[in-house]
Protein backbone atom coordinates (compact mmCIF):
# COMPACT_ATOMS: atom_id res chain seq x y z
CA UNK A 1 0.00 0.00 0.00
CA UNK A 2 2.82 2.65 1.01
CA UNK A 3 4.65 1.75 -2.07
CA UNK A 4 1.14 2.05 -4.51
CA UNK A 5 0.89 5.38 -2.53
CA UNK A 6 4.01 6.89 -3.19
CA UNK A 7 3.96 5.66 -6.95
CA UNK A 8 0.70 7.71 -7.40
CA UNK A 9 2.32 10.59 -5.79
CA UNK A 10 5.36 10.36 -7.64
CA UNK A 11 3.19 10.26 -10.78
CA UNK A 12 0.61 12.79 -9.94
CA UNK A 13 4.06 15.27 -9.27
CA UNK A 14 5.85 14.30 -12.41
CA UNK A 15 2.67 14.57 -14.70
CA UNK A 16 2.17 18.58 -13.18
CA UNK A 17 5.33 19.40 -13.27
CA UNK A 18 7.04 22.63 -14.36
CA UNK A 19 9.24 21.58 -17.68
CA UNK A 20 12.56 22.35 -15.97
CA UNK A 21 11.78 19.68 -13.43
CA UNK A 22 11.33 17.02 -15.66
CA UNK A 23 14.72 18.12 -17.91
CA UNK A 24 16.09 18.26 -14.42
CA UNK A 25 14.61 14.93 -13.46
CA UNK A 26 15.91 12.92 -16.71
CA UNK A 27 19.61 14.54 -16.91
CA UNK A 28 20.16 13.04 -13.37
CA UNK A 29 19.17 10.11 -13.67
CA UNK A 30 20.50 9.83 -16.82
CA UNK A 31 24.24 10.65 -15.62
CA UNK A 32 23.48 8.93 -12.62
CA UNK A 33 23.18 5.86 -14.60
CA UNK A 34 26.14 6.10 -16.44
CA UNK A 35 28.46 7.07 -14.57
CA UNK A 36 29.51 3.56 -13.14
CA UNK A 37 29.64 2.92 -16.35
CA UNK A 38 31.99 5.53 -17.38
CA UNK A 39 34.27 4.72 -14.47
CA UNK A 40 34.81 1.44 -15.40
CA UNK A 41 35.17 2.09 -18.66
CA UNK A 42 37.61 4.95 -17.68
CA UNK A 43 39.84 2.32 -15.67
CA UNK A 44 40.02 -0.69 -18.43
CA UNK A 45 40.60 1.99 -21.08
CA UNK A 46 43.34 3.62 -18.47
CA UNK A 47 42.27 7.21 -19.47
CA UNK A 48 43.53 10.07 -17.61
CA UNK A 49 42.28 13.51 -16.98
CA UNK A 50 45.37 15.24 -17.71
CA UNK A 51 45.22 13.96 -21.64
CA UNK A 52 42.68 13.88 -23.75
CA UNK A 53 40.27 11.75 -24.82
CA UNK A 54 41.65 9.34 -27.90
CA UNK A 55 38.63 7.65 -30.61
CA UNK A 56 39.38 4.00 -28.91
CA UNK A 57 38.59 5.67 -25.26
CA UNK A 58 35.82 8.31 -26.40
CA UNK A 59 33.44 5.87 -28.83
CA UNK A 60 32.68 3.21 -25.66
CA UNK A 61 32.08 6.44 -23.64
CA UNK A 62 30.15 8.27 -26.02
CA UNK A 63 27.72 4.41 -27.18
CA UNK A 64 27.28 3.73 -23.75
CA UNK A 65 26.04 6.89 -22.77
CA UNK A 66 23.46 7.55 -25.87
CA UNK A 67 22.62 3.53 -25.23
CA UNK A 68 21.03 4.45 -21.89
CA UNK A 69 19.37 7.75 -22.87
CA UNK A 70 15.93 5.97 -24.36
CA UNK A 71 15.77 3.73 -21.24
CA UNK A 72 16.14 6.58 -19.05
CA UNK A 73 13.70 8.49 -21.39
CA UNK A 74 11.16 5.61 -21.51
CA UNK A 75 11.16 6.06 -17.42
CA UNK A 76 9.94 9.51 -17.80
CA UNK A 77 7.43 8.90 -20.72
CA UNK A 78 6.26 6.72 -18.41
CA UNK A 79 5.97 9.23 -14.98
CA UNK A 80 4.74 11.90 -17.16
CA UNK A 81 2.10 10.08 -19.48
CA UNK A 82 3.80 11.04 -22.44
CA UNK A 83 5.13 8.69 -25.22
CA UNK A 84 8.27 8.76 -27.54
CA UNK A 85 5.54 9.96 -30.49
CA UNK A 86 4.75 12.94 -28.70
CA UNK A 87 8.16 14.01 -29.14
CA UNK A 88 8.51 13.49 -32.51
CA UNK A 89 9.82 9.80 -32.72
CA UNK A 90 7.26 7.55 -35.01
CA UNK A 91 8.36 3.74 -35.84
CA UNK A 92 6.37 3.98 -39.41
CA UNK A 93 7.58 3.73 -43.02
CA UNK A 94 6.88 7.79 -43.53
CA UNK A 95 9.48 8.55 -40.43
CA UNK A 96 12.14 6.57 -43.02
CA UNK A 97 11.44 7.76 -45.82
CA UNK A 98 11.77 11.24 -43.94
CA UNK A 99 15.24 9.85 -42.55
CA UNK A 100 16.63 9.07 -46.03
CA UNK A 101 15.31 12.19 -47.47
CA UNK A 102 17.15 14.02 -44.41
CA UNK A 103 20.15 11.97 -44.70
CA UNK A 104 20.51 12.82 -48.44
CA UNK A 105 19.67 15.96 -47.92
CA UNK A 106 22.67 16.23 -45.19
CA UNK A 107 25.37 14.47 -47.19
CA UNK A 108 24.16 16.72 -50.49
CA UNK A 109 24.92 19.89 -49.01
CA UNK A 110 28.06 18.90 -47.35
CA UNK A 111 29.04 17.98 -51.33
CA UNK A 112 28.18 21.06 -52.54
CA UNK A 113 30.32 22.83 -50.12
CA UNK A 114 33.26 21.07 -50.29
CA UNK A 115 33.01 20.96 -53.99
CA UNK A 116 32.86 24.85 -53.71
CA UNK A 117 36.15 24.85 -51.68
CA UNK A 118 37.66 22.17 -54.34
CA UNK A 119 36.84 24.71 -57.03
CA UNK A 120 38.69 27.43 -54.98
CA UNK A 121 41.65 25.48 -54.57
CA UNK A 122 41.10 26.09 -50.29
CA UNK A 123 41.11 21.87 -50.90
CA UNK A 124 42.14 18.94 -52.46
CA UNK A 125 41.18 15.54 -52.61
CA UNK A 126 43.29 12.66 -51.50
CA UNK A 127 41.93 10.40 -54.54
CA UNK A 128 44.73 8.03 -53.06
CA UNK A 129 42.47 7.49 -50.28
CA UNK A 130 39.38 5.91 -51.32
CA UNK A 131 40.59 2.66 -51.29
CA UNK A 132 40.32 3.03 -47.10
CA UNK A 133 37.13 3.40 -47.84
CA UNK A 134 34.97 0.05 -47.61
CA UNK A 135 35.35 -1.35 -44.76
CA UNK A 136 34.65 2.15 -43.00
CA UNK A 137 31.18 2.89 -44.71
CA UNK A 138 28.78 0.73 -42.69
CA UNK A 139 30.36 1.16 -39.25
CA UNK A 140 30.65 4.77 -39.62
CA UNK A 141 26.71 4.39 -41.28
CA UNK A 142 25.85 2.89 -37.67
CA UNK A 143 27.38 5.17 -35.43
CA UNK A 144 26.20 7.80 -37.35
CA UNK A 145 22.07 7.04 -37.49
CA UNK A 146 22.33 6.43 -33.89
CA UNK A 147 24.16 9.42 -32.55
CA UNK A 148 21.91 11.24 -34.75
CA UNK A 149 18.95 9.27 -33.49
CA UNK A 150 19.51 9.70 -29.82
CA UNK A 151 20.59 13.40 -29.91
CA UNK A 152 17.52 14.37 -31.76
CA UNK A 153 14.94 12.13 -29.35
CA UNK A 154 17.10 14.38 -26.88
CA UNK A 155 17.11 18.26 -27.90
CA UNK A 156 14.96 18.41 -30.82
CA UNK A 157 12.68 15.50 -29.06
CA UNK A 158 12.38 15.26 -25.48
CA UNK A 159 13.85 18.64 -24.39
CA UNK A 160 12.07 21.03 -26.98
CA UNK A 161 8.46 18.89 -26.16
CA UNK A 162 9.04 19.81 -22.77
CA UNK A 163 10.23 23.43 -22.75
CA UNK A 164 7.62 24.46 -25.50
CA UNK A 165 4.77 24.07 -22.79
CA UNK A 166 6.37 26.81 -20.65
CA UNK A 167 8.15 29.17 -23.39
CA UNK A 168 7.49 31.10 -26.58
CA UNK A 169 8.75 28.41 -29.74
CA UNK A 170 11.67 30.42 -31.24
CA UNK A 171 12.34 30.62 -27.27
CA UNK A 172 12.54 27.33 -26.50
CA UNK A 173 14.22 26.62 -29.84
CA UNK A 174 17.08 28.41 -29.07
CA UNK A 175 17.47 27.75 -25.41
CA UNK A 176 17.36 23.84 -26.62
CA UNK A 177 19.64 24.77 -29.10
CA UNK A 178 21.98 26.49 -26.86
CA UNK A 179 22.17 23.06 -24.56
CA UNK A 180 22.74 20.89 -27.38
CA UNK A 181 25.50 23.02 -28.92
CA UNK A 182 27.45 23.68 -24.90
CA UNK A 183 27.00 19.83 -24.18
CA UNK A 184 29.49 18.89 -26.53
CA UNK A 185 31.67 20.69 -24.66
CA UNK A 186 32.13 17.98 -22.45
CA UNK A 187 34.20 15.64 -24.98
CA UNK A 188 36.93 18.16 -26.24
CA UNK A 189 36.96 21.85 -24.97
CA UNK A 190 39.89 23.12 -27.17
CA UNK A 191 38.24 21.71 -30.36
CA UNK A 192 35.01 22.25 -29.65
CA UNK A 193 34.83 26.05 -28.29
CA UNK A 194 35.10 27.47 -32.20
CA UNK A 195 31.92 24.79 -33.09
CA UNK A 196 30.02 26.65 -30.70
CA UNK A 197 28.09 29.24 -32.79
CA UNK A 198 27.31 26.57 -35.80
CA UNK A 199 26.54 23.80 -33.00
CA UNK A 200 23.90 26.30 -32.16
CA UNK A 201 22.94 27.27 -35.21
CA UNK A 202 22.27 23.54 -36.57
CA UNK A 203 20.36 23.09 -33.48
CA UNK A 204 18.56 26.00 -34.92
CA UNK A 205 17.87 24.16 -38.19
CA UNK A 206 16.84 20.53 -36.68
CA UNK A 207 14.16 22.20 -34.94
CA UNK A 208 13.36 23.72 -38.32
CA UNK A 209 13.39 20.32 -39.56
CA UNK A 210 11.03 18.92 -37.25
CA UNK A 211 8.45 21.64 -38.16
CA UNK A 212 9.08 20.52 -41.80
CA UNK A 213 7.95 16.87 -40.79
CA UNK A 214 5.06 17.99 -39.34
CA UNK A 215 6.48 17.28 -35.55
CA UNK A 216 8.29 14.26 -36.76
CA UNK A 217 11.93 13.70 -36.14
CA UNK A 218 12.46 11.96 -39.21
CA UNK A 219 14.25 14.77 -41.40
CA UNK A 220 16.08 16.09 -38.67
CA UNK A 221 17.31 12.73 -37.19
CA UNK A 222 18.51 12.05 -41.25
CA UNK A 223 20.26 15.03 -41.09
CA UNK A 224 22.05 15.29 -38.41
CA UNK A 225 23.49 11.17 -39.22
CA UNK A 226 24.08 12.56 -42.98
CA UNK A 227 26.31 15.34 -41.61
CA UNK A 228 28.21 13.13 -38.96
CA UNK A 229 28.40 10.79 -41.79
CA UNK A 230 30.21 12.25 -44.36
CA UNK A 231 31.92 14.09 -42.35
CA UNK A 232 33.33 11.53 -40.11
CA UNK A 233 34.06 9.37 -43.32
CA UNK A 234 36.10 12.03 -44.79
CA UNK A 235 37.82 12.60 -41.51
CA UNK A 236 38.35 8.75 -40.82
CA UNK A 237 39.84 8.10 -44.23
CA UNK A 238 41.59 11.27 -44.59
CA UNK A 239 40.10 12.30 -48.12
CA UNK A 240 40.72 16.33 -47.49
CA UNK A 241 43.84 18.10 -47.58
CA UNK A 242 43.73 22.03 -46.61
CA UNK A 243 46.05 24.09 -48.80
CA UNK A 244 46.01 26.65 -46.51
CA UNK A 245 45.29 29.48 -48.86
CA UNK A 246 43.02 31.06 -46.71
CA UNK A 247 42.51 31.39 -43.14
CA UNK A 248 40.94 27.95 -41.14
CA UNK A 249 38.84 30.32 -40.11
CA UNK A 250 37.27 30.19 -43.56
CA UNK A 251 37.58 26.30 -43.95
CA UNK A 252 37.14 25.52 -40.50
CA UNK A 253 39.18 25.81 -37.10
CA UNK A 254 41.17 22.93 -36.41
CA UNK A 255 39.65 20.91 -39.73
CA UNK A 256 35.74 21.63 -38.67
CA UNK A 257 33.81 22.51 -40.82
CA UNK A 258 31.44 23.76 -37.93
CA UNK A 259 33.95 25.85 -36.79
CA UNK A 260 34.49 27.92 -40.07
CA UNK A 261 32.54 29.86 -42.99
CA UNK A 262 32.05 27.10 -45.38
CA UNK A 263 30.21 25.33 -42.59
CA UNK A 264 28.17 28.01 -41.63
CA UNK A 265 27.45 28.85 -45.37
CA UNK A 266 26.57 24.82 -45.61
CA UNK A 267 24.21 24.81 -42.27
CA UNK A 268 22.31 27.89 -43.42
CA UNK A 269 21.99 27.19 -46.73
CA UNK A 270 20.01 23.67 -45.37
CA UNK A 271 17.67 26.18 -43.20
CA UNK A 272 16.71 28.46 -46.40
CA UNK A 273 16.11 25.26 -48.36
CA UNK A 274 14.10 23.45 -45.38
CA UNK A 275 12.27 27.42 -45.04
CA UNK A 276 11.66 27.49 -48.51
CA UNK A 277 9.89 24.27 -48.14
CA UNK A 278 7.99 25.17 -44.86
CA UNK A 279 6.41 27.87 -46.73
CA UNK A 280 5.48 25.81 -50.03
CA UNK A 281 3.88 23.87 -47.48
CA UNK A 282 1.48 26.49 -46.18
CA UNK A 283 2.44 25.61 -42.42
Amino acid sequence: MFFEALVNTLLAFMENAPALVVVMVFSIFWVGCWLPVAVVLAFRFNWQPTKPLQPEQKLPLLVSLYLLAPLILWGISWLTNTSFSDYGFVANLSMLGSLALGFGLGVLSLAVVFSGQFGLGWCSFQWSNIKLLPPILLPILLIALLVGGIEELIFRGFLFTELAQDYPIWVTAAISSSIFAVLHLVWEQSETIPQIPGLWLMGMVLVLARFVDRGNLGIAWGLHAGWVWAIATIDTAELVTYTAKVSEWFTGKNTKPLAGLAGIICILATGVILWLYLIWLGV
